[in-house]
């Protein structure tokens, strides 16, 4: 648990206060997934009209599909200090959901390695949203991109983890 104003132990910082990419060399190879969530929340129209294939840019699930599963494999070139991993699994799954109104994204990834996949989870999860955002956003200014967070990750020295329901 971590107090308040009180400094922590942040790995990516050395003694001196300099950032550095963390040394995983004598880390184990392990298998190691991570799950990620967001939303894009929606007029009701917007999503009908994705539901209904009216959306002027087209395959607009897909599209965003696609971008968070080639996003989750750059992630070490958007994120400074994270390592390049060899993904062995990356999946995004867009569900339209209308009572809120939007769409569910999640987004997962797995690897064997030193070193553990959330960022790619979260990376994947973020573009996809931010995807469906850029092909919609003619018919729709008011979407919002929220809930992105980490539901679960597997694996490592830290174990297994996963999130609290929402209330």
């Amino acid at each position: 648990m971590t107090t308040p104003g009180k400094p922590q132990n942040l790995t990516h910082l050395d003694p001196e206060g300099r950032a550095r990419m963390v040394d995983v060399s004598a880390k184990p190879d392990t298998l190691r997934t991570a799950v990620a969530e967001g939303w894009l929340e929606c007029d009701a129209g917007t999503l009908a009209m994705v539901v209904e294939g009216r959306a002027p840019k087209g395959a607009v699930i897909t599209t965003a599909e696609l971008a968070g599963i080639m996003a989750s494999k750059r992630t070490a070139d958007l994120i400074p200090l994270c390592h390049p991993l060899p993904l062995a699994k990356a999946s995004v799954v867009i569900t339209p959901d209308p009572d809120r109104p939007g769409f569910h994204i999640r987004a997962e990834t797995r690897t064997t390695g030193p070193t553990g996949v959330e960022m790619e989870a979260l990376t994947a999860a973020s573009v996809a949203a931010l995807t469906l955002y850029d092909m919609l956003k003619a018919a729709d200014r008011g979407m919002r991109v929220t809930g992105l967070r980490l539901l679960e990750k597997t694996g490592g020295r830290s174990g297994d983890w996963r999130a609290e329901a929402p209330e």
